[in-house]
């Protein structure tokens, strides 16, 4: 059985990308690592759908155990143009060390399930970084269950969030919208 570090962005983005690991017989373990989410009441209602998905599919999990947003303004500041891929990178890498020291088959991310990420950006990320760290980067196009798995995440309770997490991705969610002239 391959040992498989799966990063998890939230509980709703994890149903379908668990379900199917698990269902290929892979030996799951969750990653909750997200220095991105803003503000600290997103990430607490992110995580505390983690940990309802950690117990509906009996998964255990890791839990980053800081929340610490500075690492990711650090990358992301005056770069606010090319932040997904330094808000990617930051979280993969993290996955990564994590799957190197635990002796991981391979690392992956809920990341991929969601049609609004930069899927191929994540996917080159993924290979480069686990080429760094010597863990393989397991790719899988979860995309074709990502309206499934949300609506699984709606009938279990789960905490539907209404942006990707990021400060400015909350800003061009619900900020008014300025026409220019």
């Amino acid at each position: 059985m391959k040992k498989v570090l799966l990063h998890i962005c939230c509980g709703p983005c994890g149903v379908f990308p668990v379900e199917q690991l698990q269902g290929e017989g892979l030996e799951l373990m969750g990653y909750y690592a997200n220095p991105n989410i803003h503000p600290y009441t997103e990430y607490q209602q992110r995580r505390q759908s983690v940990e309802m998905l950690a117990g509906r599919y009996g998964l255990k999990m890791l839990y980053e155990p800081s929340y610490c947003p500075e690492e990711y303004f650090r990358e992301v500041s005056f770069r606010e143009s090319r932040r997904c891929y330094y808000c990617y990178a930051l979280r993969l890498e993290a996955a990564a060390r994590y799957a190197r020291k635990g002796r991981f088959d391979a690392f992956t991310s809920t990341l991929l399930v969601s049609r609004y990420q930069k899927h191929e950006m994540i996917w080159e990320l993924g290979e480069s970084i686990g080429e760094r760290y010597s863990v393989p980067f397991l790719y899988r196009d979860f995309r074709p269950g990502f309206d499934a798995g949300r609506q699984k995440a709606r009938e279990m309770g789960f905490y539907m969030q209404k942006y990707c997490g990021c400060i400015y991705s909350e800003v061009e969610r619900f900020a008014p919208k300025v026409k220019k002239s």
